[in-house]
């Protein structure tokens, strides 16, 4: 495939891309961003998505350049010049470019950039990596609901796993409550019931959260989005983790400390069968990915 980008309507190779350089994402991380998941030339939950873009938008008063119906058909369109079958598109929002200042700027246009890249899932439940995590304080703010590009807390922390080997962090507020990870949702089987932090603003509502609980309401298991702390995270019999990139996620230890015998375990395993299902009811006409 090619990597283009697409800056406010202008189609370009993604490597000569560029942005001002007071652009105030670049200078204050004055901006918000999404990130869809692409199957079969098709983007995923796109309203869902969008709807999310907008509202993150609203919460820090940018106003998004573009109308949504023309953002939608510009996303189909960059799709297809970039030629991926299956891959995501990133986009990002910033309030413009302005003389440095922390005050917010009169009369700046506010400014929208995408662009594709290529990122294959697995195709079978054998080629699904099972993950490690380690536990990390959540020194953020509190407005984690906003898809913000301020994430400086979590490249932090998700370098704090890398060293460790682990491939996310799990964030835990005073008190030891449990929120979600540097890029996920975090789900728990704790006393046979599967547990989520609710939606608020100490955790982003992740587009694959929201699937995994529709598909939670069709299963035989009690599910709640209740939050629970480190010691019920630690004693879980079945821990996974969802993200638009990484779909569904079983953890394998957590801290160096195993999780199950058996990971995924029964609850995930059928999970991530029914969301494969989803994915490919919604975007390869009920085929077969």
């Amino acid at each position: 495939m090619k990597c283009l980008a697409w800056l406010d309507g202008t189609v370009c190779n993604l490597s000569e891309a560029t942005v001002p350089l007071e652009d105030r994402s670049y200078l204050f991380g004055d901006g918000v961003y999404e990130v869809i998941k692409i199957y079969n030339k098709k983007p995923f939950f796109l309203k869902s998505h969008l709807k999310r873009l907008q509202n993150s938008a609203e919460a820090i008063e940018i106003k998004i350049p573009h109308s949504i119906e023309d953002i939608e058909r510009s996303i189909f369109d960059l799709i297809e010049k970039s030629a991926c079958v299956e891959g995501y598109l990133y986009m990002q929002i910033s309030r413009g470019s302005a003389k440095r200042d922390h005050l917010l700027p009169q009369g700046t246009k506010s400014s929208m950039v995408m662009y594709v890249r290529e990122l294959s899932s697995p195709g079978s439940l054998e080629e699904i990596q099972p993950a490690d995590c380690i536990t990390y304080p959540d020194e953020r703010w509190f407005n984690c609901y906003i898809k913000s590009v301020n994430l400086l807390p979590n490249v932090i922390a998700r370098h704090k796993a890398d060293e460790k080997g682990a491939v996310e962090a799990i964030f835990y507020r005073p008190g030891g409550i449990v929120t979600e990870g540097t890029r996920t949702n975090v789900f728990a089987v704790i006393d046979g019931i599967v547990r989520t932090h609710p939606e608020s603003r100490l955790i982003l509502s992740g587009i694959t959260r929201m699937i995994a609980l529709e598909i939670l309401d069709t299963m035989d298991i009690k599910f709640s989005e209740e939050a629970f702390n480190l010691e019920e995270l630690k004693n879980a019999s079945e821990v996974w983790t969802t993200s638009t990139g990484m779909e569904i996620l079983p953890v394998a230890r957590i801290d160096g400390q195993p999780v199950s015998d058996q990971v995924p375990g029964p609850v995930c395993h059928e999970l991530i069968k029914r969301f494969w299902r989803k994915v490919e009811e919604t975007c390869y006409d009920g085929g077969k990915r």
